[in-house]
């Protein structure tokens, strides 16, 4: 290769041609005559062969030499691999050179610190630290920080060698930039110092001077952290202007935020649009009594006449006094900015754009007026007719209700207390449950189908009335739901096994279904033991043992017994085929209950599942491990390339493990023991458990979305950073709230086909009937139940768009995938397929359209209103339930409405003068 004959200027350090006379950069004379150190004659494989120069050259300060080329000559060698060039300049902070990096064969700069710096270690510590933070910030607006090295004592730092000069000069050449010039100049600098926030690095000391553009128009800021060290300057220094773009706080010695650097941004937007500074001063004190005298410098359009009004906007409040009034991350500012979408830039660029960047993307004004009005009426519509269409496919004012859980109560410790059991018992349950197996049986048996307006009002009942009583305190073992909630009995667990337990079934008139009890573990054979007097229990059951038949007993209870019968007939008031069982011991009832044909041996096949059943269990299992251990996976290489949202995962973690702690305070049985203690650690534990593996898909899977599909995030992001009140989120949740009241309807239209063709009316979720705390906790259970179902739906999404490469043509896929899916557990296939080709049509239009937001709302005002007990009958022990439920959906529109305006005004104020 043809060696290539090199010249640098000796002043700014330019690479100029051999013959020329002047620096086509700064215009100093070239002398024929250079110092040989000023040229290099090289190729690239020859850089490690230069000579090192001694540094004991002699440097004199007076001289003029030494003052253009700082300390180190052109040409001398550093740690045998940087060649200085020219010196750049010095400053505060150190002096700054240009030199070639010999083993990589490129330009780069070396700062050297002050010798204060270099030998106190405390400061020098610091340093370093501060330099790891700055080296972990990659963005092409940004100066790359390549390495810290020491020569003959000196700590210096390599890092990007930027080819032109700083704005503070470029606006002192040419004044005030162009509009257009410096819109681009302010997006780059927000998206640069967006960059260093999203990594934790404050700049401190943002200035035109820190700042520089190439020959390209690029921007890169310089100087990240160092300002840290502006206790070593001294008071001559200070003067230079470093304070000018300080903030109040900073000013003031209080402390420095990211609220600071915006302040700082806002004074160099000021410059560069205007061309003057915010606040003329020269000195420390000039500067101090010009802030306190007027706090707000002059409005820039007074300055410049044509400025946009954006754009002033934007400056002002960045310059706002007070931290708080400020904007809330830079890249609210760059958004801000007319024209300005930073988002995409990121995008087009190839970058993951950070949470921040997301969250700053979108609309942030509010919604119109008229459209916000128009959705709260659709939405206040479609919850009035959702609460008619409700009362008439619900159950409950089809039966007898007038009998609330606390009369039922009683009513079972009276029966109890009739069959002998009159010991006040140590802990008490109750609830309620319904009996599928009736309903498939009447649906099979009554042709053409089943009067359920009359079949509800008479026996069996499907709606039934569980109590249960025990000697001593009951803890549950089981975990309820998918949300694992810890420490809720049921007619099942505890174990029905200790002695002295009575569990009792009525009917909602009270009427006696079944009775059992367990019988103490050793007891000695009393003497004169009575006849088994079964009166009681018949009068309790409603039955006359006169209409009854005698038969042979085959059902067995978990009780001993020494005297067993049976008894065959119908259920009182119906034709239903009835088989009635009892047993005693010692004369005194055991077990007392009433079996239809459906009634299944549920303890000798406790698993009726079939095997197509089991085999999805067994998926399902399978999907789930490897579901858990990817996204161990997937989240961890994501954490190492630093794309994760670890603040967002946080926030996420903390609010599942809310509700999930909220869910066991309201659901669970609590008992003055040491089980209480238990329960709190195992509700701790899963509480956690959800929280944690929610965050774990959350960060496997989020910085894919937030790279390929960010806008369908952009109100979830805002969520996360604790912007609950944000325009944008509130409009995402009304929309949703519209989008599922149209899901309610549709629904509630195809039970109401579903009753005509013999199912039974909607039941709902039996959990709010059992008074205000079970009621709240059922509302909650739904939260993290459709955090989960939204997560699922959107990243089903996702994964068909990156394999078809189509969001529309993904979201068709998932409709028809999950209609199908749906409409195959169904009795009637091609009604439901109709139904849910509708349900997940709009779930994908307002997941494509709207974002995470929408359909996480959608789903729970779905859930929410689905799940409520209906009636018309105001005089219900139940209403309470029912109005709350209604309530709140009411409240959480008007608020979502009120969000989603942002303090718009709904009518102009002449509209009334």
């Amino acid at each position: 290769m043809a060696k290539v004959s090199s010249i640098y200027c000796s002043s700014c350090g330019t690479e100029i041609n051999s013959g020329a006379r002047f620096c086509p950069s700064c215009g100093t004379a070239q002398s024929p005559s250079s110092d040989p150190l000023a040229t290099a004659t090289s190729t690239p494989a020859s850089f490690g062969n230069a000579k090192q120069i001694s540094r004991s050259t002699p440097r004199s300060s007076s001289s003029s030499s030494s003052i253009s080329q700082g300390r180190f000559l052109p040409g001398t060698l550093l740690t045998s691999r940087y060649r200085i060039i020219a010196l750049l300049g010095r400053g505060g902070m150190g002096e700054v050179y240009r030199a070639d990096d010999l083993t990589l064969a490129q330009p780069v700069a070396l700062k050297f610190l002050p010798e204060a710096v270099t030998n106190d270690p405390a400061s020098l510590e610091r340093f370093r630290n501060e330099v790891r933070i700055a080296r972990r910030i990659s963005h092409p607006n940004v100066c790359r920080i390549y390495d810290i090295c020491e020569a003959d004592g000196l700590t210096f730092l390599s890092m990007e060698y930027v080819d032109g000069e700083d704005l503070g000069s470029l606006l002192r050449r040419i004044g005030r930039l162009p509009g257009d010039k410096a819109l681009e100049i302010a997006r780059k600098l927000c998206a640069g110092l967006a960059a260093a926030h999203d990594k934790g690095v404050l700049h401190r000391d943002l200035k035109p001077a820190n700042i520089m553009l190439n020959s390209q128009g690029e921007v890169a800021i310089m100087d990240f952290g160092l300002a840290e060290f502006a206790e070593l300057i001294t008071e001559h220094q200070v003067r230079h202007g470093t304070p000018a773009y300080m903030a109040p706080e900073q000013l003031a010695g209080k402390e420095v935020t990211l609220k600071s650097d915006i302040y700082s941004l806002g004074l160099v937007l000021y410059e560069i649009f205007t061309g003057k500074r915010a606040f003329q001063a020269d000195t420390l004190a000039e500067i101090v009594r010009t802030r306190s005298e007027t706090p707000t410098p002059a409005s820039p359009s007074s300055l410049v006449r044509d400025l946009d009004p954006g754009v002033e906007r934007v400056i002002l409040r960045c310059l706002e006094p007070e931290p708080a009034m400020r904007p809330v991350t830079v890249l609210s500012v760059a958004a801000a900015l007319p024209g300005g979408d930073p988002l995409a830039a990121a995008l087009a660029a190839g970058e993951t754009p950070s949470p921040q960047m997301v969250a700053a993307a979108g609309e942030v004004e509010g919604l119109a007026p008229r459209i916000a009005v128009t959705c709260l009426a659709v939405l206040l519509f479609g919850v009035i007719l959702s609460y008619f269409l409700g009362v008439r496919i619900s159950i409950y004012d089809k039966m007898r209700t007038e009998q609330s859980p606390e009369v039922l109560t009683h009513r079972a410790q009276e029966i109890a207390a009739s069959a002998g059991y009159t010991t006040p018992p140590a802990d008490t349950a109750y609830g309620f449950d319904n009996d599928d197996q009736y309903e498939q049986y009447a649906k099979q048996n009554d042709k053409p189908v089943p009067n359920w307006d009359d079949l509800l009002k008479k026996s069996p009942p499907i709606l039934r009335f569980w109590y249960r009583s025990s000697p001593q305190l009951m803890v549950a073992t089981d975990y309820r739901e998918s949300s694992l909630t810890p420490g809720i009995v049921t007619e099942n667990d505890p174990p029905f096994t200790a002695p002295g337990m009575v569990s009792i079934i009525l009917d909602l008139d009270g009427r006696l279904i079944s009775f059992e009890s367990i019988p103490p573990q050793r007891e000695d054979r009393p003497e004169g033991i009575k006849p088994v007097d079964w009166s009681p229990l018949f009068a309790a059951a409603g039955l006359d043992p006169k209409a009854l038949i005698s038969s042979q007993p085959i059902w067995n209870s978990l009780a001993s017994s020494d005297t067993r019968a049976a008894w065959t007939g119908t259920w009182p008031g119906s034709t239903r085929p009835l088989r009635l069982e009892a047993a005693a011991l010692h004369g005194k009832p055991v077990s007392f209950s009433l079996f239809g044909p459906w009634t299944p041996a549920w303890r000798q096949n406790p698993d009726q599942s079939t095997k197509a059943q089991q085999a999805g269990a067994i998926i399902l299992v399978i999907v789930a491990c490897t579901v858990m251990l990817g996204a161990i996976f997937f989240a961890y290489r994501n954490y190492q390339v630093r794309r994760t949202d670890p603040r967002g995962a946080l926030r996420l973690v903390l609010f599942v493990f809310a509700v999930q702690m909220a869910l066991w305070i309201f659901r669970a049985h609590f008992t003055m023991s040491i089980s209480t203690f238990g329960g709190i650690v195992i509700a701790i534990s899963t509480s956690l458990f959800w929280g944690v593996m929610v965050a774990l898909v959350y960060l496997a899977l989020e910085p894919y979305v937030r790279r390929r599909w960010p806008h369908s995030i952009i109100s979830w992001s805002r969520l996360l950073l604790g912007r609950w009140r944000d325009p944008l989120v509130g409009r995402d949740v009304l929309f949703g709230f519209v989008l599922g009241t149209f899901w309610v309807i549709v629904i509630q239209l195809f039970i109401a086909y579903l009753i005509r063709i013999g199912a039974v009316p909607h039941i709902g979720d039996a959990e709010f009937l059992l008074g205000v705390r079970r009621t709240l906790g059922a509302g909650l259970l739904l939260v993290p139940a459709d955090i989960r179902t939204t997560l699922l739906f959107f990243f089903l999404i996702f994964l068909l768009r990156l394999v078809l490469r189509n969001e529309w043509l993904a979201a068709g896929a998932f409709v028809v995938l999950f209609s199908i899916m749906q409409s195959l557990r169904e009795e009637y296939f091609w009604v439901a397929l109709i139904v849910f080709l509708i349900i997940y049509s709009l779930a994908a239009i307002a997941l494509v359209r709207f974002g995470l937001v929408s359909l996480a709302a959608a789903l729970f005002l779905t859930d929410f209103l689905l799940n409520a007990p209906m009636t018309a009958n105001f005089s219900n022990w139940f209403i309470g339930s029912t109005i709350f439920v209604y309530a709140s959906a009411t409240a959480l529109a008007l608020i979502a409405f009120y969000t989603a305006l942002a303090g718009q005004k709904l009518w102009k104020e002449e509209l009334f003068e």
